[in-house]
């Protein structure tokens, strides 16, 4: 009988500390695996497209694309780094060792954040660009831009070191057992989680959205009546429409996050704690698809995306002049 209880053990010569291995029978891991994994390959490689294709073209270096590109950064590592370790840490035993589980609980703090409030400065930026459009381009010059994205992962870090700091001052202490890697945030820093990585931006991104809505309901009002059409006709409609369609953009972007995330945040919002199971494995990659959604919605609104995309896909990237391309 102890023979047989050493066989589900992850570390069979430990057998009063060892955790038991996942009771996935090895079909299913199987097919879990290769659906996920397959997720998670999606998620990078269209990620990456959106990075080479902002990077590459210079004609799409504006400052909405340099914070489309942050995000694309962000979901991209969710998709090579994220997404296939938490898929190794729910199928199979940890055996990568605890400072190896300490870097993961970084990682996911540190690019998680930087996701979210990402949406929260292209949010900034639609509402300075519909509602100000005047001074858009004196308020959002690139370099400024570029510096808040530098800003927005020094942060991230910076909050993910937080949420670390116990299982860096003493690695394993959330551990029950050896051969898993659990992560046990203590009430502070997850309460400052709950709110400054879910309630603060998610509300500022709300009530910023709301007053973009209202303003483009406002203006378009004005393109149609009949005093002002000929001056919102000659110079401005053409941006208006521009400005418009990526606040819906935003709107989609925003709407996407929240059926993502609103789930695990609701679970911690009212105390359930989400250990190592199934169903806590299911809102957590909930999450991560976020990562997968958000370049699929920009290739179905941006036409410059999917032309850029092809020019990558095609290899004309590789000729010479490419950088200049007309994608707008």
């Amino acid at each position: 009988m102890e023979i047989q209880d050493r066989t589900d053990l992850c570390f069979p010569h430990l057998l009063n500390s060892s955790c038991r291995k996942p009771t996935l029978h090895w079909s299913e891991a199987v097919l879990l695996n290769s659906v996920l994994l397959f997720i998670s390959l999606i998620t990078a490689v269209l990620n990456l497209l959106i990075i080479i294709s902002v990077s590459h073209f210079r004609q799409l270096h504006t400052p909405t694309n340099i914070l489309l590109l942050s995000l694309g950064v962000s979901d991209f590592f969710v998709g090579l780094l994220l997404m296939p370790f938490e898929i190794y840490r729910f199928t199979f035993c940890w055996i990568l060792g605890e400072a190896m589980c300490v870097l993961f609980g970084f990682f996911i703090g540190t690019i998680i954040c930087a996701s979210i409030w990402n949406i929260v400065l292209i949010s900034v930026d639609r509402y300075v660009a519909i509602c100000y459009p005047l001074h858009y381009p004196t308020r959002v010059s690139l370099m400024r831009v570029k510096y808040c994205v530098c800003l927005r992962w020094f942060c991230a870090s910076s909050c993910s070191l937080l949420y670390a700091k116990d299982e860096l001052i003493q690695p394993g202490r959330s551990k029950s057992c050896i051969g898993e890697c659990k992560f046990i945030i203590s009430y502070i820093p997850g309460t400052f989680d709950l709110i400054f990585n879910f309630i603060l931006p998610v509300t500022t991104i709300i009530v910023l959205y709301l007053r973009v809505f209202v303003v483009a309901v406002s203006q378009a009002r004005a393109m149609r009546s009949h005093i002002t059409v000929a001056l919102f006709h000659s110079a401005t409609s053409g941006t208006k429409k521009s400005e418009l369609k990526a606040a819906r953009t935003l709107g989609v972007l925003v709407v996407v996050y929240l059926m993502c995330y609103c789930p695990y945040y609701c679970y911690s919002l009212v105390g359930i704690s989400l250990t190592n199971t199934p169903y806590a494995f299911s809102l957590v990659f909930l999450c991560y698809v976020n990562s997968c959604l958000n370049p699929l919605i920009y290739a179905l609104f941006y036409p410059w995306f999917r032309k850029a995309v092809k020019v990558i896909v095609t290899l004309q990237i590789l000729q010479p002049g490419s950088r200049e391309a007309k994608l707008l």
